[in-house]
């Protein structure tokens, strides 16, 4: 996948969150209000109705990192579901500029420490 591969994500998109992360929670509620709501569909994997294996999937992978389906068909996952997500919602720049090389590199691994903590920065944050 070319490092701009993101900037191709098709709305609508799904973006399979989890519903009892607090920054997961945080971000669902702007999308929400976003003006470009209707590009993306949410689906909180925490739910009782969701089973990750109808859509190929593990539950285990999807609670260890973002993921995001463009209409195509096409995963994203981590910190590229990050920026196809705000591709589509109309942060094109923004994205591109998350793709250069060094900054790519860097914004991935923060992504990666972040999400293997999210649980307990999110606990942390909530009693702030």
């Amino acid at each position: 996948m070319s490092r701009f591969a993101t900037l191709n994500a098709q709305a609508p998109v799904t973006l399979y969150h989890d519903g009892h992360c607090p920054f997961c929670r945080v971000e669902v509620a702007w999308l929400v209000k976003h003006r470009h709501q209707e590009r993306v569909r949410l689906i909180d994997i925490q739910s009782n109705e969701f089973n990750a294996s109808e859509i190929g999937r593990s539950f285990d992978a999807m609670m260890g990192q973002l993921h995001v389906q463009d209409n195509q068909g096409r995963w994203f996952i981590g910190m590229d579901a990050s920026r196809a997500l705000y591709a589509v919602l109309g942060y094109r720049r923004l994205v591109r500029l998350s793709c250069l090389p060094g900054l790519r590199s860097m914004m991935d691994a923060g992504y990666r420490f972040f999400a293997r903590r999210r649980i307990r920065l999110g606990l942390w944050w909530e009693k702030r």
